[in-house]
């Protein structure tokens, strides 16, 4: 949370940057870790460096898209994470193989460079974004007016709804709910990705194999979730594309991690589609620092729950029992009074069309 209300204080350009480059340096610096010690500290630093990146991301985009594009802007965000895992999986899988090369351990060629892109990325942000549609020179004047106005609009309405204010972001119960429906979304999200290499493992295959098998669920679900976030805009319906994709992740790895990969680019919709000013910057990290407590839950409990029954069985059935309960406060919630209203505004024009 102090992260986005610093970079709605001092500008997205400036603070992406800094995120960006000192994650970087953290992430490589990681390969000089020696023990429990060293490691825990390191991780920490790594975890302050990037806490703020991703609602960081997601408040920026509200400067630029109006929610009714939001689901497929946000989809076209968060395939990256997918995608970096097709990519990811099987290239760190060969790096851990390079054993000894320049004097390293393949897990420390493994932090060094996989370090360096965040780094060349946040120089390239402190040149190359803009804060706002105002200010973009590559757009025309009628450009930059045709996308201000709606935005202008939907924060205006926020603000009349009582979505405005720091104190609203953080004790609105909707937003409270949303941090319970992320916190669901994400058990499920790390339980998968921190275990599903394990589970492959049980089939005798090498680092490099696993890799490339890892790969297969990430490179499916990045797919789907750009169609799915379209889909949400195209009808202007946002629970049920919340709802829907996390029952799938009963039946399979492949078809769980299509599902939880299509509903969180719809998710990130709903809290950028009633929250505005402070009080999205505040809300909105409130939102992903409920939901990333999963990421400690999820893979935490499918571990235990290994050691104690020696199988994934039971460990799944949790991870879909948490999906379970995610879709069902989906659904619980109402649309709300923004996006009930920018549904009804769009219907007539849609049906002159």
């Amino acid at each position: 949370m102090p992260s986005n209300l610093l970079l709605a204080r001092v500008g997205a350009r400036r603070w992406i940057a800094r995120i960006l480059v000192s994650w970087g340096i953290i992430a490589a610096a990681m390969s000089l870790v020696g023990g429990p010690v060293s490691f825990y500290v390191m991780r920490f630093l790594l975890g302050v460096a990037e806490a703020g990146f991703f609602p960081g991301i997601i408040l920026y985009l509200t400067f630029w898209f109006p929610a009714r594009e939001r689901a497929r802007i946000i989809s076209l965000l968060m395939a990256a994470v997918p995608i970096s895992t097709v990519i990811g999986a099987p290239v760190s899988g060969a790096l851990l193989g390079l054993e000894g090369m320049g004097g390293l351990k393949g897990w420390q060629l493994l932090f060094v460079i996989e370090g360096v892109p965040a780094i060349l990325l946040g120089i390239a942000a402190w040149f190359l974004l803009d804060e706002q549609p105002e200010e973009a020179k590559w757009l025309t004047e009628a450009e930059r007016r045709a996308l201000a106005g709606p935005l202008k609009t939907e924060a205006k309405a926020a603000t009349l709804a009582g979505y405005a204010q720091l104190r609203q972001g953080l004790t609105q119960p909707r937003v409270l709910a949303l941090g319970l429906l992320y916190f669901c979304i994400v058990v499920g999200l790390y339980g998968i990705g921190f275990w599903m290499p394990q589970v492959i493992q049980g089939c005798g295959l090498d680092p490099l194999q696993i890799g490339m098998l890892t790969a297969i669920p990430y490179l499916f679900a990045s797919g789907d979730m750009v169609l799915w976030g379209w889909h949400s805009d195209a009808t202007g319906e946002r629970r049920w594309h919340v709802a829907l994709p996390l029952a799938p992740m009963t039946l399979a790895l492949t078809v769980a991690t299509i599902g939880i990969f299509a509903a969180i680019g719809t998710f990130w919709s709903l809290p950028t589609a009633h929250l505005t000013g402070t009080a999205a910057a505040a809300g909105l990290a409130l939102v992903n620092s409920i939901g990333n407590a999963g990421g400690l839950v999820g893979p935490l409990i499918v571990g235990v729950m290994k050691d104690a029954t020696g199988t994934f069985t039971t460990a799944l059935l949790f991870l879909a029992g948490a999906m379970a309960l995610g879709g069902a406060v989906a659904l619980v919630l109402g649309p709300g009074a923004p996006l009930a209203t920018e549904r009804t505004s769009r219907g007539p024009a849609r049906r002159r069309r």
